[in-house]
């Protein structure tokens, strides 16, 4: 009686390049999604009257009131260190899910921007656009397939 052993797959080298590439792609785009908020959050906790209008609404708020822009730069801060902390600890998945649903904060900034009569063109154009890509981005990083034994 005979047995028969199947061999471990082995990936074709276009294949390793493909997925080694969905890598970068994957692990770039992380990077650069937590560097953009991480920024743009710095810039409202140092500069909030001057960064506000940038945003897309119609008005914001002046003189001590405009403080309140600081919590927004504190949540755009951490909305990009999460998933960068999260990457550097080497939790690519967990950095995956976290981007996925840092997600809704674009998502939720650009909602506002419409019910409030701001700036379509930033809504659509900087924020839901912005979540496209980090659902794409996440989408990458969560479907990675792990490396085939040889």
């Amino acid at each position: 009686m005979s047995v028969a052993v199947e061999a471990p797959a082995v990936e074709a080298p276009a294949a390793t390049t493909t997925r080694r590439l969905r890598i970068h792609l994957a692990t770039a785009g992380t990077v650069l999604l937590g560097l953009f908020p991480l920024w743009f959050g710095l810039s409202y906790v140092l500069a909030p009257e001057s960064t506000a209008p940038s945003f897309g609404l119609p008005a914001w708020p002046h003189g001590d009131a405009a403080t309140f822009l600081i919590t927004k730069g504190i949540r755009d801060v951490v909305s990009g260190l999460v998933p960068l902390a999260l990457l550097l600890l080497g939790h690519r998945r967990a950095s995956g899910w976290a981007m996925l649903v840092i997600a809704a904060v674009p998502v939720g900034d650009a909602t506002t921007i419409l019910v409030h009569h701001g700036s379509t063109a930033m809504a659509f154009g900087v924020h839901y656009a912005t979540a496209a890509v980090m659902v794409l981005v996440a989408g990458l990083v969560l479907t990675e397939k792990p490396a085939s034994r040889s």
